[in-house]
Formats: C-alpha cells, sequence, structure tokens
C-alpha cells in the first residue's frame, strides 16, 4: 500500500467515525427531548417514565376544577374513563378548557400527582387529539371483559 492511499484511508476512516458519532449524539438529544403521551390508566399501570416529562391526555373530570383564590394555580382531574389522575397546574388556561373536554397536559409526576408546565385544549366540541382517542381506546382494549362486543 502506497503511503498516499494510506493517508488517503486513515482520513475517510476518521470522517466515517465522525459522522457515525455525530448521528450517535444526534439520535440521543432527540431521544431525551421527546415527550411521549400516556393515558391515567398508562400512568397508573406503571408504563410512564418515572421522574421524566411526558404528556398526559385525556378528558377533565366534571366537578374535578378547583381554582386557588390568591393565586394561578388551579387543581382538576383528567380520567380516560377507567382511571383518574390528579393535575396541578400553575398559570393561565388555553379558554377552551372546561369540564367535559379533551386536554393534553406536558409535565411530571411529583408523587401521585401530575404537575403540569403546559396545557392545550381541543378547539371545537367534535375534536378529539388522535392521540388522546388512541390512549382511550387502548384502556378501553385493557379493561374490556372476555366476550363483550364492545358496544
Amino acid at each position: 500500500m502506497t503511503p498516499t492511499r494510506k493517508r488517503r484511508l486513515i482520513v475517510v476512516s476518521l470522517v466515517l467515525v465522525a459522522v457515525a458519532i455525530a448521528a450517535g449524539l444526534t439520535a440521543l438529544a432527540l431521544q431525551q427531548n421527546m415527550t411521549y403521551l400516556y393515558s391515567p390508566s398508562e400512568v397508573d399501570a406503571g408504563h410512564a417514565p418515572e421522574g421524566a416529562r411526558f404528556r398526559l391526555g385525556g378528558v377533565v373530570l366534571e366537578d374535578s376544577i378547583a381554582r386557588s383564590t390568591d393565586s394561578l394555580k388551579v387543581d382538576f382531574v383528567v380520567t380516560d374513563r377507567f382511571h383518574q389522575m390528579p393535575v396541578e397546574y400553575t398559570g393561565i388556561l388555553p379558554d377552551l378548557f372546561r369540564e367535559g373536554q379533551s386536554i393534553v397536559a406536558t409535565g411530571a409526576m411529583q408523587g401521585d400527582r401530575f404537575v403540569a408546565t403546559e396545557v392545550l385544549a381541543k378547539h371545537d366540541e367534535t375534536y378529539m387529539p388522535k392521540e388522546v382517542a388512541d390512549a382511550i381506546d387502548k384502556a378501553k382494549d385493557a379493561h374490556r371483559v372476555p366476550g363483550d362486543t364492545g358496544g
């Protein structure tokens, strides 16, 4: 092997190693920043990551909203109609936020309650985010009795 070919092989090898390292670091960074959506049933089953941020999707339970009189803190319950998850949020809620409405909240578990940093609400009467509808359908399937037709 001539010295020129050897040098060229070393340079190509170094470039390939650098590209592989950059791709690995990019994939790792993207994976750490992803926030997955879970239903209250999935959180109760332990599928949500411990101490990590994730999105909680479901419906605001009727008669569960409690607003603080001296701050922007709001406590409410999100349900998928099988399990319920208490949520705490401090901030201004979307105009469309109300009981019986589907929401997606981003935050993390603190003890047995979900502390949200962001709350998103649906934009009309018939819309439910696909992720929330899928999470509720998964909860229904998990609680379906054998022989039930699902009606």
